[in-house]
């Protein structure tokens, strides 16, 4: 069977590797044994355990022909060493979000999240229907690597507060955990953006090192306990509306797998990505009842006049990153041609729709 048969490292490809001046990929012949790196802590719900799971479903969709051994954040390399690994060939495949890559290149954000950008059913509208996977290959290629989208964390939250955001001069001064064109969003606000992993923002916060920090949602958050220093939780979410986690393959590893094993690791990616949306849909209203309830969580929305402030910096930010280049400005304008698309088909579906399902107040009660 086609599924049956393994690529053996030929001595071409070996000194193509060479040539490209990069380390030989860490497999091997016969059956395939790959690393993977994270940027998750070890365990982390939702997105480190989803990068297991997408291992594991690999292997057994394959018939164990691939297995593939998971190394969380610092255990091969550091969380934001994950890229380089991969695309050196010291590691085989990173699970990640691109936005962690923007200073290799800027326009990895958008394949990681833009602030009002997609949310996670339109970012797979863009990939698969709108040129994104295509212009994706042509920006990862240029490092050496082959990406898939792999997960998802879904809309997100707005970020945890020492104290409340009740005008625009309360982001001045403010040393915020914020990644990519949000990071920039706060700066020009007058805030200090600071990259931090996962691991690290608890730490930060107790310490005083920073005074507010995003992460994902309700649930992640709750795991990290970042309640216990920062009361005030901010629902209005807008730099990350979906959060992208890819699954980015050495392009020699990918090259040398066979069309079977790649059609089945792309199908099982799609399938943790759905699924990966699902799960934190689930679990992030579990989790938020219990912070509130249980842990007396002060949930806060910003004002109007904050959300146009931002949103107008954000036009700026995410403009200029378009122009970095002709690469840039091609996926600039791929990508929002797909926001434009989806924004009009949600007025006339999905936002009604949203707002009549609240009308019956009775409607679905406990019987």
């Amino acid at each position: 069977m086609e599924r049956r048969k393994f690529l053996k490292t030929s001595a071409l490809g070996s000194v193509g590797i060479a040539t490209a001046g990069l380390a030989a990929p860490a497999y091997a012949a016969g059956k395939r044994r790959l690393k993977m790196v994270t940027t998750w802590p070890k365990n982390f719900p939702g997105i480190g355990t989803r990068a297991v799971q997408f291992a594991k479903d690999v292997e057994d969709a394959t018939d164990g022909d691939i297995q593939i051994k998971v190394y969380a954040a610092g255990e091969l390399v550091p969380a934001l060493g994950a890229f380089d690994a991969v695309s050196g060939g010291k590691a085989d495949v990173y699970h990640g979000v691109d936005y962690y890559w923007q200073g290799k290149h800027k326009a990895f954000s958008f394949f990681g999240a833009v602030p009002f950008g997609l949310t996670p059913q339109e970012m797979v509208q863009w990939l698969y229907y709108g040129g994104g996977q295509e212009l994706w290959d042509e920006l990862s290629g240029q490092f050496n690597v082959k990406p898939l989208l792999c997960g998802n964390t879904s809309m997100q939250m707005g970020g945890w507060f020492k104290k409340e955001i009740n005008t625009l001069e309360d982001f001045k001064g403010l040393r915020m955990r914020i990644p990519g064109m949000g990071g920039e969003i706060l700066k020009r606000m007058g805030a200090t953006p600071v990259t931090k992993s996962g691991g690290e923002i608890f730490l930060a916060l107790s310490q005083g090192n920073i005074d507010a920090s995003e992460w994902v949602g309700p649930w992640n958050d709750l795991a990290f306990g970042f309640y216990k220093i920062a009361p005030y939780y901010y629902t209005s979410v807008f730099h990350e509306p979906s959060a992208s986690v890819a699954a980015g393959f050495n392009r020699e590893v990918w090259n040398s797998l066979s069309k079977n094993h790649q059609t089945i690791i792309k199908a099982v990616a799609g399938d943790n990505h759905q699924k990966s949306v699902a799960e934190f849909n689930a679990q992030n209203i579990v989790a938020l009842r219990t912070l509130v309830e249980k842990h007396d969580v002060k949930l806060r929305q910003f004002s109007p006049e904050i959300m146009k402030k931002l949103a107008d910096v954000a036009s700026d930010v995410v403009r200029e990153t378009g122009e970095t280049d002709d690469l840039s400005r091609r996926i600039y304008n791929s990508y929002m041609e797909t926001r434009r698309a989806a924004m009009d088909w949600a007025k006339i579906a999905d936002e009604p729709y949203f707002a009549n399902r609240r009308l019956p107040e009775n409607y679905g009660e406990k019987i």
